[in-house]
């Protein structure tokens, strides 16, 4: 397995289902994204401390994604910016439509080494790191 994944999604696809499928189809369940470019016709964002997402017409350019992907969940967070220069971020949601490219580099981790389990601090279902067994 190539540890990293340099990958471009087309228009028309969903941003976060298409990223979430990535790493299933290079042999892993999970991956962390490195760095993400592209353009929107629209996101879908979850603001902090906000339950539901919102969507922001665009066109929208992608000024940097990252995150963790696993069978367990996806943890995305994006920033874009609009024409006039505003800049919006949160967590990816989907619906969010690739509109010319999106450029993502994910650095792919052997399987099963992420999951997500509820955290009693945080309330929330948060990353854990799982070694393969026979590593420490």
């Amino acid at each position: 397995m190539t540890p990293f994944l340099p990958v471009r999604l087309t228009p028309g696809a969903d941003f976060r289902s298409a990223l979430e499928a990535l790493p299933l189809s290079h042999g892993t369940d999970s991956a962390f994204v490195v760095a993400g470019i592209g353009s929107l016709m629209e996101v879908s964002i979850r603001f902090a401390d906000v339950p539901d997402a919102v969507v922001l017409p665009g066109p929208l350019e992608i000024v940097s994604l990252s995150g963790s992907l696993s069978a367990a969940g996806a943890h995305l967070h994006v920033s874009v910016f609009d024409a006039a220069g505003r800049v919006f971020g949160g967590h990816l949601g989907y619906g969010s439509t690739v509109r010319t490219t999106a450029e993502v580099l994910l650095a792919l981790l052997p399987s099963g080494t992420l999951t997500r389990e509820h955290d009693v601090a945080t309330g929330f279902n948060e990353l854990v790191v799982r070694p393969l067994e026979g590593n420490p």
